[in-house]
């Protein structure tokens, strides 16, 4: 077992993956989770795979258990779920609603809750979730993505007052847009002027998960580029 286990759930995704990598690279364990054995085909050899719908609070609970038993107590959780719906407040429906808390809100908690119980009983650790720059500046056109991820900046505030006595670091990372081949394909050349690579966004969730940010709790880092 190595003595320093990473967690990336949503490693099927650009972020996720890139994130796994340079954990990887950094000298982690690392474990990757996404809801389906086909999502995690494109990683490396040498990082564990574990399917699970971290939605669900007893999958995410029954994944963060297996992971720990299987690799050792995870020292590093990575969050990079996330959905994106579009929409006015005027025109939100509960089912949009309902998918970005269960995604953007719902996974950051569950899983935050199945970790804390090892990361307690080692005396430290690091949770790193990725928000969104709409988290903090409403943007007109995408009123629940919005309020999911408002709502999960919040939670990392107080997870932070929670765990930190712990030894237990809470942190996030706010991009606005990922450089990734579906954004490409989706949007405008203009739309895509301020995007930012998914490794570098991955290297500011390791920096945030390694001893050099042993100091940084509580903190929603923007990424917003140039």
């Amino acid at each position: 077992m190595s003595e320093r286990v990473a967690v990336v759930v949503g490693a099927g995704g650009d972020l996720g993956l890139a994130t796994a990598v340079v954990l990887a690279d950094a000298g982690f364990s690392v474990t990757a989770v996404d809801r389906t054995e086909k999502a995690l085909d494109q990683l490396p050899d040498g990082i564990r795979r574990v399917v699970g719908d971290a939605t669900d609070p007893a999958v995410a609970r029954k994944v963060i258990d297996r992971i720990a038993t299987e690799s050792g107590p995870p020292e590093v959780l990575v969050n990079a779920l996330g959905a994106f719906r579009p929409g006015e407040a005027v025109t939100v429906t509960p089912e949009d609603l309902r998918l970005m808390l269960d995604v953007n809100l719902g996974a950051a908690l569950w899983l935050s809750q199945a970790v804390a119980p090892y990361m307690r009983g080692r005396g430290r650790g690091a949770i790193v979730h990725v928000s969104a720059r709409p988290a903090s500046e409403p943007t007109a056109g995408m009123a629940a993505y919005s309020l999911g991820k408002a709502a999960l900046n919040h939670l990392v505030r107080i997870l932070d007052l929670e765990l930190r006595p712990h030894g237990i670091r809470v942190n996030a990372v706010a991009p606005q847009l990922l450089d990734t081949a579906k954004n490409r394909a989706m949007l405008p050349p203009e739309a895509l002027a301020h995007a930012v690579p998914s490794e570098t966004i991955a290297h500011i969730i390791a920096f945030l998960a390694g001893d050099l940010a042993s100091n940084i709790s509580g903190a929603i880092v923007p990424a917003y580029g140039a």
